[in-house]
């Protein structure tokens, strides 16, 4: 059967208090697009999947580079959906992110939804410099509560790499499956909810911000900061459940405001 095959690539440099378009590429069912920012606010980038979403075999690459103290926010102009899989064979997605010295990247798609019975592989690596500022954010759906969609099974593996100056400062690995149902019921996972999202901050302001993300917060997830020797930045690690994406959001928009001061939310989340 044909499958959805995509490449999005975007360097991004700083033309004074300005973010510019360096190089571009795309391929496939790849696309992305630049709205128009208020001056001096970072470049824009939104990612758009022309297939209308990802099922068993269908692969999605993602590469964005900032170069010395350029800025960029990154989303999806929808959320991608993953439907189920005809066979084993899984859809890929990898995401690496590339950061220069004194810039920022702001990774802000929208919701990842899971569908009964997708197949779904994924991995974001990371590699910063100790001056250069990171956000980001994945949110992640298991069906849509309000469409009374159930997902049973299947499978869902994601792997995160984040390095600063080459030294590994982030690193896990979620798997879901093949009982996803019986799993998100365990209290340690998600005690019956249906969204959640995990948030990493890695900048020098994120420690002082810890409050204010617990708070925000509540007590359907929690927050910590891990700083490392030496002085080098440190850390802040934040996870979100809710009960669907409606409750998760009515969360995530405040945080991502807090956190993302330079750009605040992203204009597809809200239109």
């Amino acid at each position: 059967m044909q499958r959805a095959r995509g490449t999005g690539r975007l360097s991004v440099k700083s033309n004074g208090a300005h973010s510019r378009i360096d190089r571009l590429y795309q391929e496939g069912c790849a696309r992305i697009r630049l709205p128009r920012v208020p001056r001096g606010a970072p470049l824009e980038a939104v990612m758009i999947n022309t297939a209308g979403g990802l099922t068993g075999g269908d692969r999605m690459d993602w590469q964005f580079e900032t170069g010395p103290g350029a800025r960029l926010s990154l989303t999806t102009q929808a959320c991608e959906k993953t439907y189920k899989a005809q066979g084993e064979d899984p859809a890929a997605v990898a995401v690496r992110l590339t950061l220069a010295t004194d810039s920022s990247v702001a990774w802000l798609p929208q919701e990842t939804i899971l569908f009964d019975q997708a197949l779904l592989r994924r991995t974001i690596d990371v590699e910063m410099a100790q001056s250069s500022r990171l956000l980001l954010v994945e949110p992640l759906l298991f069906g849509r509560l309000a469409m009374n969609e159930a997902v049973v099974c299947g499978s869902f593996r994601d792997r995160w790499r984040i390095r600063v100056d080459g030294q590994l400062l982030h690193a896990e690995d979620a798997s879901f499956g093949p009982d996803i149902h019986a799993q998100l019921q365990l209290g340690a996972i998600a005690a019956g909810n249906l969204a959640m999202t995990t948030v990493v901050m890695i900048a020098p302001e994120a420690e002082g911000l810890l409050g204010a993300v617990r708070r925000l917060i509540g007590p359907n997830g929690g927050a910590s900061f891990v700083s490392p020797p030496h002085g080098k930045t440190g850390k802040l690690l934040a996870r979100i459940a809710a009960a669907d994406s409606y409750e998760l959001r009515k969360r995530l928009g405040p945080l991502i405001r807090l956190l993302n001061a330079d750009g605040g939310m992203p204009k597809v989340w809200t239109t």
